[in-house]
């Protein structure tokens, strides 16, 4: 099923807006279109089988003067927001006859009854409610041309819109701006108009864009209208004209006009939100950064983990929790600052070991300003349930000054470590009730059956932890040779040997074994024996001690510092570690210069 978006001009001189989404929420296809039959042209493809074709301009208009009973209605609701609708009657001259809406959805064979059952179908509805109820805005985007408002001021608005789109794609339904992976075409449009706007050097050129911008939230409140019935409103009738929106929310208020009583107080529904959306390229970036950061601080140190991802919140997310109330009054006065989850970076580890290991070496490696232990909390109120670390942390003083984390200086990220399974209850659980699909007579049993999973899991954890405890101490015999040419130690011959060699370090990641099996044959060791050999010759004492390990280093970095201790430069200057020469470097004089 195809959802599609038509910002329809007044007239024919002026360019529409086009836009479609697939059943999934990807944007298949944007652009402008000027005549009737350029419009019916571009849609002809995406409208021939199940599509719903939501169009910005009325269709049916059957009062003489003033407002339509829908946008009455709909004015009640969203004019004190700025988002009222302009009066529709047929003593306007397009509206004496059919409507062109009507006639673009006539001519596309398209039923415009929103009530409706038919796979074919037109709705009318409305860009700027739509926004203010889904992004919880206290006024609309000022991004539209008018008198008194220069280029600075559209370009700006129209950015944070922009930023506002793109964080629905975490949303229910989602809308992905990005396209489909598998059409390149697609993919390439969203760049393309957001650099459009960037470099804008007249009204004119943002317009266009603007037009299209309006196109993809018609083709969104289509989807949404489909998935979300029960959050959209339909203000008037089929038989006097309606208008189809999300609803508005009944918590929501417009910011107020004029000066502010509170000047400390930041406006939740404006200047934060449209600071933050300006922001989000940049905190995209920086999100990117602090994964990298994290990852390698992890791989060098040799930990254990499944995966590291991160984000940035989207700007949608940012404005409703920017918006949150408690008895009346705003949660933060200073959203910016007091949101500290602008940027997230989650670790997933296998077992409950791991996660103080990861908070351990985080601890030791970058600056930890906040450290949240949720499952300690859950269970000092003797419950079981959500169970996960939460560092907040930012760069140290010696990264701070390098180029490299530019980026990153000033700014911190929340960084969530959980076990797999913790994970998966996690998400589950959110999902389910992000959602909202569970009855309110149901609750009860649900939380129930969520405390029942949360504890079933704690024990799940305990003993994948017994397992690989009891593992580590078995591998230490001796391992079939491999049955290949390949002259490397294979990685589970060297994760068993080194198993019994530091028997008090932690598994490594299975990829880190076959890297440093590489760096074993650059060095001409290809058995066990001549391992065992080059290890004999290090002081583990005198190595710990230099080292100083804050944190339980994995058996690979163990490994990977005994042959720096051993080779020196030599081991510096392997082909294999071209890309970290500098950092071993620093490890060597840590060292003292090895055992030489």
């Amino acid at each position: 099923m195809h959802f599609v978006g038509v910002d329809l001009a007044w007239g024919e001189r002026r360019p529409t807006g086009l836009a479609v989404l697939d059943d999934e929420g990807h944007l298949l296809h944007v652009s402008a279109a000027a005549t009737d039959d350029a419009i019916v042209e571009a849609l002809a493809p995406y409208v021939e089988d199940d599509c719903l074709v939501a169009i910005d301009a009325p269709l049916i208009v059957t009062n003489a003067i003033g407002n339509r009973p829908a946008e009455a209605a709909l004015n009640k609701d969203f004019a004190r927001f700025d988002a009222g609708a302009h009066p529709s009657n047929t003593g306007k001259p397009e509206f004496r006859e059919q409507p062109r809406g009507a006639r673009i959805a006539a001519r596309l064979g398209l039923d415009m009854n929103p009530r409706s059952g038919r796979a074919r179908r037109a709705i009318e509805v409305y860009p700027h409610p739509a926004t203010v109820a889904l992004f919880r805005l206290g006024r609309t985007l000022k991004y539209k041309n008018k008198p008194g408002r220069d280029l600075e001021q559209l370009r700006s608005e129209l950015i944070v819109l922009l930023g506002l789109l793109e964080g629905l794609a975490s949303a229910d339904p989602p809308l992905l701006v990005s396209g489909h992976p598998a059409d390149r075409r697609a993919v390439r449009t969203w760049p393309a108009l957001r650099s459009t706007v960037e470099k804008a050097g007249r009204k004119s050129e943002l317009r266009v864009v603007e037009d299209q911008v309006d196109a993809v939230i018609c083709a969104y409140v289509a989807l949404f209208a489909t998935r979300q019935q029960k959050r959209t409103t339909t203000y008037g009738d089929f038989e006097t004209g309606y208008i189809v929106t999300p609803t508005l929310p009944d918590d929501l208020v417009p910011t107020p006009r004029g000066p502010r009583i509170a000047p400390e107080i930041r406006d939740p529904g404006g200047s934060a939100v449209r600071e933050y959306a300006e922001m989000q390229p940049d905190l995209r970036r920086a999100a990117d950064q602090f994964v990298q950061l994290v990852t390698s601080i992890l791989d060098d140190a040799g930990i254990n983990y499944l995966s590291v991802t991160g984000r940035a919140k989207s700007v949608a997310s940012f404005a409703a929790k920017a918006a949150r109330t408690v008895d009346g009054r705003p949660s933060f006065t200073d959203p910016l600052k007091e949101i500290t989850d602008q940027i997230g970076v989650r670790v997933i580890t296998y077992v409950h070991s791991d996660v103080q290991a990861v908070a351990d070496l985080l601890d030791d490696q970058v600056v930890v300003h906040d450290d949240r232990d949720m499952g300690r909390e859950t269970a000092s109120e003797g419950r079981f349930g959500y169970a996960s670390r939460h560092l907040l942390v930012g760069l140290d003083a010696a990264r701070e000054n390098q180029p490299a984390y530019e980026l990153l200086r000033g700014r911190q990220a929340q960084v969530q470590i959980r076990t797999v399974l913790q994970h998966a209850w996690a998400e589950f659980e959110h999902d389910i009730r992000y959602k909202g699909t569970i009855p309110d007579e149901h609750v009860p049993d649900f939380d129930r059956r969520f405390t029942l999973a949360a504890g079933l899991l704690e024990l799940a954890d305990r003993e994948f932890s017994t397992i690989r405890d009891r593992l580590r101490t078995d591998m230490t015999g001796p391992s079939p040779e491999p049955q290949d040419d390949d002259p490397r130690i294979s990685p589970r011959e060297l994760a068993a040997f080194l198993a019994g060699q530091y028997a008090d370090a932690g598994w490594s990641r299975t990829d880190h074994y076959a890297w440093i099996s590489g760096l074993l044959l650059e060095l001409g060791i290809t058995s066990l024996a001549e391992l065992g050999d080059t290890l004999r010759q290090v002081d583990a004492e005198s190595l710990t001690q230099r080292m100083d390990y804050r944190y339980p280093p994995g058996a690979v970095r163990r490994l990977d510092d005994a042959l720096l201790w051993v080779y020196g430069d030599t081991y510096v200057e392997l082909r294999g570690n071209a890309d970290r020469a500098p950092a071993l470097r620093v490890r060597l004089a840590k060292m003292g210069g090895g055992a030489g």
